[in-house]
């Protein structure tokens, strides 16, 4: 039987890069997967070529409206939500001093208050299948320091999976954070970085950096019952680089 077989699932940020790649694991998998992104071209072309088992629905994660929209549509389309992987989110990579006010509520809006935002929405819904699981797409900036802003809102992640795994145990609904490190989406590895990357990869312990399936198949192990007793706790996948 597939590992996915039966679970409704929400993904954000789903129509390029990590998230598309965790979309198309679990539609094999046989997940059926609500897909949402601001990105509305690349998001539904996604799920018209993942098929009938995905659904793909246009969704600023930093307003609780498109958050009760995204559940509700999930739930007419498929039924009751077993999984939810927070995975939008937004890079900076400005000094303290050049970084302004506005620039660090947006970056805490998208990257932290959408994942408390998700939970709360979608806990009812998993409370009606009899449970779930969430999975939070941290960075290993919620493990080590780096940018300011970005690095905050990671750690955030970190710690809110610890605090909700805690609430939302009683309601058979285990809470994991996943930490990637350099991984080779098309932020990445475009023309003007990819050398900087190339490099930094030779300081990595695996030599390398990650492909998103790479990741992909720790968000599916979570999503799955194969991960039934794990709940509050990190998951880093990066290669060694933690480690070091």
């Amino acid at each position: 039987m597939a590992r996915l077989e039966g679970k409704v699932a929400i993904i954000t940020g789903a129509a390029q890069g990590m998230g598309a790649s965790h979309a198309r694991r679990f539609i094999e998998e046989g997940a059926k997967v609500v897909l949402t992104d601001l990105n509305e071209e690349k998001g539904t072309a996604l799920a018209e070529e993942l098929g009938e088992n995905a659904l793909f629905v246009k969704q600023n994660v930093a307003s609780p409206e498109d958050w009760d929209m995204v559940v509700a549509k999930a739930e007419s389309a498929f039924g009751p939500v077993n999984v939810l992987v927070n995975n939008a989110g937004i890079t900076m990579a400005k000094s303290i001093l050049q970084t302004s006010v506005e620039e660090y509520r947006r970056i805490v809006e998208i990257n932290q208050v959408s994942v408390f935002l998700g939970m709360k929405t979608v806990v009812p819904s998993m409370q009606k299948s009899g449970g779930g699981s969430i999975v939070n797409v941290s960075s290993i900036n919620g493990i080590v320091g780096g940018a300011i802003g970005y690095t905050d809102t990671k750690f955030a992640v970190r710690g809110m999976t610890k605090a909700a795994a805690m609430e939302c145990s009683n309601y058979g609904i285990r809470v994991n954070s996943v930490h990637p490190g350099v991984i080779a989406t098309p932020m990445v590895v475009q023309e003007d970085t990819k050398s900087a990357v190339e490099e930094f990869a030779k300081h990595i312990p695996l030599k390398r950096v990650a492909q998103p399936e790479e990741v992909s198949n720790i968000v599916l192990y979570l999503a799955s019952d194969e991960s039934s007793y794990s709940t509050g706790a990190e998951f880093i996948v990066d290669g060694g680089l933690t480690a070091m």
